[in-house]
Parts: structure tokens; sequence; C-alpha cells
């Protein structure tokens, strides 16, 4: 019986793989060093996975599908499922601690959010799978068909340092609620929360060797190693873009299923009809939220100019609210980057704003005087940026606000469209056919209307352009997780 606040004991100081329902050394011997990035700490040494290490994954796959679970029904693995979401329900304290010290992000933040949706996403795919349908048609020759869909086999899932719990369910859920085996990669700087659920999974019932979780590097790694390996016929990816395009022309030849969920500049675009209090305030979250690290942020503000003094004003109040510090203290509201080496980054970004003609700090652009420790960096607003700016084509991917200023809702729309990305934006007016019109208009695979962030589980997740290939959520998880087959037979 787990016991909701001994997770964190759970784990042992030097954290191996996941494979075969049992935690388990490198085959190599070799690990890395954990850094909690809000205090420069270790938090253990993390198994780096290898080649070897992926095809023990693999070898535990099969054998996992060959058993009861290749045969399973949906409304057996829904149970598990289920049961799944329960015991993460129960932990979810441990699991946010672990969350928070791993990443940096707020604790509550853990919490509230990504933590809670893990348990949700597993608790919604397990109900979503026992309803799908098996359509049949009869020809005009009395033969009946039924398309029927199966699992695909091995499936790889690689997934992000921003939301590690968050966005490993969300491929979890629908690929094991199909009958799929899994090996899933977490990502190297977040390793600990996927680590802990290897405690809920065998709690839960599930087979050993249905969930493996492999750590690692990708470039050279495990990661890679799982993309090459011909048993693992699809791979679902969240991260950088040029990660998605390293993964694709490795997976090519091998022809695999792949989902991508890529970079990101969302923008939130403010028109003058519109109630600016909430919008600058909704784009202030949407800026700064997680440190500014997902890639759903409003990271540019287009505004309309006739309000842009009282919107960027009103911002600027928003942003000095936030309470940056410590990610356990309750009342913290902005936490720490991921890792020293991604401040470093998104610095040079803040310093590529100050040297750049026409460009004004409104706040912001350095690392905080009372937390040189650890990787914290001030909330930053930034405006007298042109479009062709590295601060607005690039994914800086931290908390830096980018303003911009249009005079009508065509040039709105160009400045939203004129990047390489086109995963998500919001606009803000009280104009309902003008907001339709933009929605219709914005190159985008979402488009929020007066709000941001409003997520349902059924609808279509992804981007276009080189925000993504494919799409998540519902249905369409599912629809990638499984096979279709149509069985043809005469009647008569």
């Amino acid at each position: 019986m787990l016991n909701k606040h001994k997770v964190v004991e759970l784990l042992p100081a030097k954290h191996g793989h996941f494979i075969g329902g049992v935690y388990t050394e490198p085959k190599s011997g070799l690990t890395y060093d954990n850094i909690a990035p809000a205090y420069d700490i270790n938090l253990g040494e993390v198994a780096l996975g290898t080649a070897d290490d992926v095809e023990r994954a693999v070898d535990a796959a099969k054998a996992a599908l060959a058993g009861p679970w290749g045969r399973s029904t949906p409304s057996q693995r829904a149970a598990v499922l289920k049961r799944v979401a329960e015991l993460l329900a129960e932990h979810r304290q441990a699991f946010a601690r672990l969350e928070a010290l791993d990443s940096g992000k707020p604790y509550s933040e853990a919490y509230e959010g990504d933590i809670a949706r893990s348990a949700h996403n597993f608790q919604f795919f397990a109900e979503l799978t026992a309803h799908q349908l098996s359509p049949s048609f009869l020809g005009d020759d009395g033969t009946l068909h039924t398309t029927v869909r199966e699992p695909i086999g091995i499936v790889g899932l690689i997934t992000p340092w921003n939301l590690p719990l968050y966005l490993a369910t969300w491929k979890l859920a629908p690929a094991l609620a199909q009958g799929n085996a899994v090996i899933l990669k977490p990502a190297e700087l977040t390793p600990l929360t996927a680590m802990a659920m290897g405690h809920i999974f065998n709690a839960a019932g599930l087979p050993p060797g249905v969930v493996n979780i492999v750590q690692g590097f990708g470039a050279g790694g495990a990661g890679e190693a799982l993309v090459k390996h011909p048993e693992v016929k699809a791979i679902s990816f969240t991260g950088e873009t040029t990660t998605g395009e390293a993964i694709m022309r490795s997976a090519a030849p091998l022809l695999k299923k792949l989902s991508f969920e890529l970079g990101g500049k969302g923008a939130t675009v403010i028109f003058a009809d519109s109630d600016l209090d909430k919008a600058a305030t909704t784009a202030a979250r949407a800026a700064f939220r997680n440190q500014g690290q997902i890639c759903l942020a409003g990271s540019r503000l287009i505004v309309e100019r006739s309000v842009a003094p009282r919107v960027i004003e009103k911002v600027l109040a928003a942003v000095g609210g936030i309470r940056l510090g410590d990610p356990l203290d309750p009342m913290t509201t902005m936490g720490s980057l991921v890792s020293r080496d991604h401040r470093a980054k998104v610095a040079k970004f803040a310093d590529y704003a100050k040297s750049s003609p026409g460009v004004e700090i409104l706040c912001g652009g350095n690392v905080p005087s009372n937390l040189s420790g650890g990787a914290y960096f001030e909330p930053t607003v930034v405006t007298g940026v042109t479009q062709s700016s590295r601060l607005i084509q690039e994914e800086v991917f931290g908390p830096l606000l980018t303003v911009q200023i249009f005079d009508d809702e065509i040039e709105a729309l160009e400045l939203v469209n004129g990047t390489q990305y086109g995963l998500s934006c919001s606009v803000f007016t009280r104009d309902i056919d003008r907001a339709q019109r933009f929605a219709r208009g914005a190159r985008m695979g979402l488009v929020w209307i007066n709000t941001w962030f409003s997520r349902d589980l059924h609808t279509a997740f992804g981007g276009m352009k080189r925000s993504g290939i494919g799409r998540e959520g519902g249905q369409y998880s599912l629809d990638f997780f499984s096979e279709l087959k149509t069985v043809s037979m005469a009647m008569g």
C-alpha cells in the first residue's frame, strides 16, 4: 500500500529505469546528476539510457503484449486506467512536490494544475475508450463491412520538461486505453514524476512491461534509440521543432506513425472594444504562466493603437503582482526556470532586446538581485519590436513578452500570422463577427476568443506550419494510437 506522503522516499538516491514492472539499473552503469533548478542541489543520479536499455524495454513490452494485456478488452483496460487516476489523485501532494523540485515551477501550480490534470487524463480516456463504436455498412451486394480498431503494438512516447507529468499522461492514457505497450522517454531535466509513476502502475494492477520508462538523453541516447528501433511502430513527441525534424528523418526509413506537437509563438490580440481589464490580466497570465515555459504561451501582445497605453499600463500592473521566489513557498506565483542553461538562453534574448534600436524594456530583463541562486529570471516586457526581430520570430520559451501596435484588423491578422509557427492565439473583442473573421483567418491550430488556455479534452489539439503534425485530444488521440481494420463478410 502506497503512503501518499512518502513518494519522495520511494525514489532512491540513484534513479534507474522502470522496465518490466521493476526499477532497474542502466546496463551501462552510467548516470547523470538531476539538479533542482531553484536550489542548485542534486536530487539524485539518474540512469543514462542507451540502446541496450531500449532493447530491454522492447523485450518487456513484447512479452506484455503476448500476455493478458494483449487480449484485454476496452472495459478491462478502462478499469485499470481509472485505478491509476484514483491513486494519482490520492498522491497528488507528493507528486506536486516532486514536480516543483524537479522543474522549478510553483508547488501551487503543480498541485492545482499539472497533477490534477494528469489524474484527469487517465479518468477521461478510460471513459472515452469504453464508448468507441465500430461502424458497420451493408453493401449493395449484401456484404457486411465493419471497421474495427486494433492496437498498434509498441509505441514510443517522448515528452518535454515544461509540463512533465501533465504531458506524459496526455500520451500514456490514450496509448494504454487502446491496448498498446508503451516505452516512455521523459525529458532528461525532469525525470522524477515519471519514475514515481512506476509505483502507481504496479499498485493499479497494470501488468509488467505494459509501461516501460527509460531515462536519458535524446540525440545519441535513449531517445534516438527509441525512434530507430524497428519494433517501435509509432512515436508521439512533444518538444522543439528542430528535434521533431530529427525524429522525422530517423523514423522515415521505417515508415513509423508520427505525431508531433512542436514549438509555438502565441499571440494575444486586444481590440479597442474589448473588456480591457480582463484582456490585460489574461495577457499577463498567458505570457508568464509556468515562467513562460509553455508552448501555448501568449508571448506576443498585439494591441490596437487607441488603447495601447492603457492596456500596457494594466499589463505592467499585473506583472507587478507576480511573486517570484521559492517554488515550495505557497505565496510564490512564479518559480525558477528549468535550468541555468535555459536561463542563459532567455537572458540572451533579453540582452538582444537591450541592444536593438527602438526597443524599450518596460520591466524585467535581468536575473533578480535577491535570487542569485537557482535559475530565476525576472518577468520581462519589451515594446518597440519590429516584426522581423528575433524576439518575434523565434521561440524564447521564457518570461519575455513583446508588445506590438496595430491600426486595423487586417494588420493585426498579418502580425499574428507572420511567424513560422501556428499553434495558438487569443483575440479579445466584443464584436462577434470580427471575432469569427479573425478566428477563421488565423493560421493557428487553436484560437481562443475572449479567453486563454480554456481546453476541453474532447477537442483537437495541435498546430499548423512548424508547430506540429497531427492532432491529439479525445478521439483524435485514440485514432493515432490504434490501427483501423475493415472486415467484410458475405451475408447468406
